[in-house]
């Protein structure tokens, strides 16, 4: 999963980065830009079930399952025209599967604010007002191709009739992403190669400082608002705070966190809702020498779940041998779950489980 971070110059973007990836590589500074290049880091996902899992086998090495976090350079109005670093932004943003989008929910005359004043409306709505005209020019020239190609091709004429409502959608001002027909297979063409920066998923992050923490201010009340009307995720996290946790230990921020009344990092709570936004979900390979974590989408059957381990699995896949995570602890030990009867022999047409624990038979 990677997950671009994006927002207007000076809204904490860089700062969050840096603290919710626990590295420095990105420069933090109070003038806008001072992200030239995406920054990218490879963050391990909090699931204290492969913690367990390890302390009961005690394997060689423990492999959480991965999140990348892509930094990605300041947007202003004029964005899809050039304006700033406007083209480098859409090219980067359109490479991620989802956006984290940080909204500035707090006062502070020492760090200025590209317009000048806090409203965390407008400073969303010109961000997704510059995808959606990033998005109008693209779809403008598939629809200009297609109109040339139907003329031999009637089979594609449908397309065409399809794309012009989706510009339709857009020319109101409304995200790729919330356009009701999207996952219907005419509509399809529209969404791909290259894909629409406006269609995806998108959790709306509230920036706060230590008091907004503590109690929702009216910035982030908007915010979260705007998202719920939306159908779209919200966290709200500080980053000054996350930045505070850096190089502390798992119990000293738990107890730093306590203070705030928060019981998990900004880190997790945007993996998680990262997780639910694209349908994702863990299941556990265990033995002596590696204990890991996999991430698939929901509602994959076994042979294809087995194919992120490597493609053989999936062509040579003959069953699979699955605990449930719950009976894994509580008995202790793959031979004690044998022996208890509660591990099963799945098929190919199995759903794999969030938590399950699973070995593969295959034949190549």
């Amino acid at each position: 999963m990677e997950i671009g971070i994006v927002g207007l110059p000076n809204v904490g973007k860089s700062t969050l980065f840096n603290a919710l990836t626990k590295t420095q590589n990105a420069e933090s500074a109070n003038y806008p830009f001072c992200t030239i290049e995406p920054n990218k880091a490879i963050v391990p996902v909090p699931d204290s079930r492969i913690e367990k899992l390890a302390e009961l086998v005690n394997p060689q090495r423990v492999q959480h399952s991965t999140v990348d976090f892509v930094d990605i350079a300041g947007l202003v109005k004029g964005a899809s025209k050039g304006e700033g670093l406007g083209n480098k932004f859409l090219e980067n943003i359109r490479q991620t599967e989802a956006i984290l989008h940080i909204v500035r929910c707090f006062d502070n005359g020492d760090i200025v604010h590209v317009d000048g004043d806090i409203d965390p409306i407008r400073d969303i709505e010109t961000i997704e007002t510059e995808l959606i005209l990033a998005d109008i020019q693209m779809l403008e020239r598939k629809l200009d191709r297609y109109k040339k190609q139907m003329k031999g091709d009637k089979s594609l004429v449908p397309i065409y009739e399809e794309g012009q409502k989706l510009m339709e959608h857009l020319s109101a001002g409304k995200l790729a992403e919330r356009y009701e027909n999207r996952d219907s297979d005419v509509a399809q063409p529209l969404f791909k190669d290259p894909g629409l920066v406006s269609a995806k998923k998108i959790i709306y992050c509230a920036n706060v400082d230590e008091d907004g923490l503590l109690e929702d201010n009216d910035y982030v009340k908007t915010v979260q608002e705007y998202a719920q009307s939306h159908n779209s995720a919200f966290v709200k996290v500080s980053a000054q705070v996350e930045q505070e946790l850096v190089g502390l230990d798992e119990g000293e921020q738990a107890e730093f966190l306590q203070e705030f009344g928060v019981s998990e990092s900004g880190m997790e709570q945007v993996i998680k809702q990262g997780f639910d936004l694209l349908g994702l979900q863990s299941y556990f390979t265990a033995g002596v020498k590696e204990v890991r974590a996999w991430t698939i989408h929901k509602g994959w059957k076994a042979p294809k779940a087995a194919a992120v381990i490597h493609n053989d699995f999936e062509k040579g896949f003959i069953r699979a041998e699955v605990i449930a995570y719950d009976d894994y602890v509580k008995h202790g030990s793959e031979a004690k779950c044998r022996v208890a009867g509660v591990l099963r022999t799945e098929g190919k047409d199995y759903l794999v489980q969030d938590g399950d624990v699973m070995h593969f038979l295959f034949n190549v």
